[in-house]
């Protein structure tokens, strides 16, 4: 980057940020707020609870140990349920994203732990994994506990659509307009935002079951 703005050449980063401080060696970072999509997480889930008197056990699939959306995501969601003092995570491990490793995880919490309420996954696909694990100690996903996922990929919508996911906080892939945007803009000689943030939205299992058909991914 530094060989680029010495030779004139204007950077834009997209999906992620750069550990530097130096913010004049590019344009823009165009990309999700993984804090905030941690947020989105834990403020439905606040406010599905807000009245209850029980407490409510929570277990969290997180991401891959170190990566930035498994950090972040953690650190929105916890942020948000913080104030309600019956919103309890009394599990939380790293299923590295996978299908694979999110049942193998779940199946772990399970025989851990008689009673969890509420299931965190960092992405769909370890929620997949994870439904795949309740389904197999007989018991519903959706219902005997509520899935909170991230992501919104097609499996992941079509398992919201049919009820075993309560809700999934999207995390956009398709930067492509956006990006061009900014190059356009700066190939044009304008000014624009150091940080873009991804054009994202959240999904019940009732806007999944609409926006399904016309998903890209």
């Amino acid at each position: 980057m530094k060989e680029a703005k010495d030779a004139g050449i204007p950077v834009i980063l997209t999906d992620r940020a750069v550990d530097s401080s130096d913010k004049t060696l590019y344009k823009t970072f165009i990309g999700s707020d993984f804090v905030e999509e941690g947020r989105k997480a834990g403020q439905w889930l606040s406010d599905q609870y807000k009245d209850t008197q029980d407490e409510i056990n929570i277990v969290e699939l997180q991401g891959t140990t170190g990566s930035a959306p498994a950090n972040d995501r953690q650190e929105g969601f916890m942020e948000l349920i913080a104030s309600n003092s019956k919103l309890k995570v009394i599990a939380s491990q790293s299923g590295d994203f996978t299908r694979a490793k999110g049942k193998e995880v779940m199946q772990a919490f399970l025989k851990a732990h008689k009673k969890i309420d509420v299931l965190y996954a960092h992405n769909d696909d370890m929620a997949l994994g994870a439904i795949q694990a309740i389904e197999a100690a007989g018991l519903k996903p959706g219902v005997d506990i509520t899935i909170i996922s991230v992501d919104a990929v097609k499996d992941g919508m079509q398992a919201a659509a049919d009820g075993k996911i309560n809700f999934i906080v999207e995390c956009n892939p398709l930067l492509g307009p956006q990006l061009m945007e900014a190059v356009q803009a700066v190939v044009d000689g304008k000014d624009i935002e150091p940080r873009i943030v991804t054009d994202e939205t959240t999904f019940t299992s009732e806007q999944a079951k609409e926006a399904l058909p016309t998903r890209e991914y």
